[in-house]
């Protein structure tokens, strides 16, 4: 009997790879929102001062896999030179039992988070989007340009970090990592970074519940993928954008729980449970953006891992 695949983070890189993830990921939330399939919620484990412990399994039954994340959270880390989040996936096929595959878990979370935003994106930007805003400087912003650059046009991309030397870097990286010609810049502010922009990313690690970026800022028809946050309550934009936005989640439930901005908008009244649209409706087409200005505040679920991993797995079987 052959053991695992081990899957690393070289084969998770490049357009053909990631454009299958947003592709197998549109199918899962498609059977999600069907209720074919289903996220069970992670364990979290505390130990010690903000050191996390997260083990997340999840089973797609129609596609025939399931998968079991193990990741642990250590902010010191980066004062160490390691990274802040380690981590693995071990892929199952459930018809055999076998783990057919082995992933590193913190390259696939940075890919399918990007790739949950890039599928939003391909569904509610303008189709000629060119002109992309990133708050935030660190690795999910990297893998938010890579997805969006994958579904839109992207020609332009401003950049806001509170970190300026980050986000110079950053701006550098962007030449190399888009494979058509992109100009980035680097703004002095997250209202200079948004103006205008189509489409606008922010993956910080806020704890704070004063937004990052107004409600006013936001060009009308604009899209606004928003995936940072380091608790519940914490908020990046300003939920009354919410009010008078097409709202797109993963899961309703999950966003109640986990989504800051959600949970601030509902509190306020400026939204009801009715006014969050699973993606997967958008996959379907049981509802369309139509030019609105539209929103996608992403929590992570573990059915997410799943269906990167088959999609990441596959391709690198493809490849080989």
């Amino acid at each position: 009997m052959t053991g695992p695949v081990t899957v690393g983070a070289a084969q998770m890189a490049g357009t053909r790879q990631l454009v299958g993830v947003i592709d197998t990921l549109g199918e899962m939330f498609a059977d999600l929102a069907a209720g074919r399939t289903t996220s069970p919620a992670r364990t979290v484990i505390e130990h010690g001062p903000q050191r996390v412990l997260l083990v997340s399994p999840a089973v797609w039954e129609r596609r025939g896999v399931g998968s079991v994340k193990i990741t642990t959270l250590t902010p010191d880390n980066p004062g160490r030179g390691l990274p802040l989040i380690h981590g693995i996936v071990a892929l199952t096929d459930l018809t055999t039992g076998q783990i057919t595959a082995l992933l590193d878990g913190a390259e696939l979370t940075a890919v399918r988070t990007g790739a949950v935003a890039g599928l939003a994106t391909r569904w509610c930007a303008a189709a000629d989007a060119e002109d992309l805003a990133v708050i935030g400087a660190g690795v999910q912003a990297r893998a938010l340009v890579c997805a969006v650059a994958a579904v839109r046009p992207i020609r332009t991309v401003r950049v806001f970090s509170r970190t300026r030397a980050r986000a110079e870097r950053f701006a550098e990286w962007v030449s190399d990592a888009v494979p058509h010609p992109v100009r980035a810049s680097v703004c002095d502010s997250a209202k200079a970074a948004v103006a205008d922009a189509a489409v606008i990313c922010t993956a910080t690690s806020t704890s704070d519940d004063t937004p990052l970026v107004e409600a006013g800022w936001v060009a009308p028809g604009a899209h606004v993928n928003v995936i940072g946050g380091t608790h519940p309550d914490a908020v990046e934009l300003d939920p009354a954008l919410l009010a008078d936005a097409l709202v797109v989640v993963e899961d309703r439930t999950a966003a109640r729980e986990g989504a800051g901005e959600v949970r601030a908008a509902l509190a306020a009244g400026a939204i009801g449970v009715d006014d969050l649209h699973e993606l997967g409706a958008l996959v379907t087409g049981e509802v369309r953006a139509d030019g609105r200005t539209s929103v996608l505040r992403t929590v992570g679920m573990a059915i997410e891992d799943t269906a990167a991993a088959l999609a990441l797995h596959e391709g690198a079987a493809a490849g080989a």
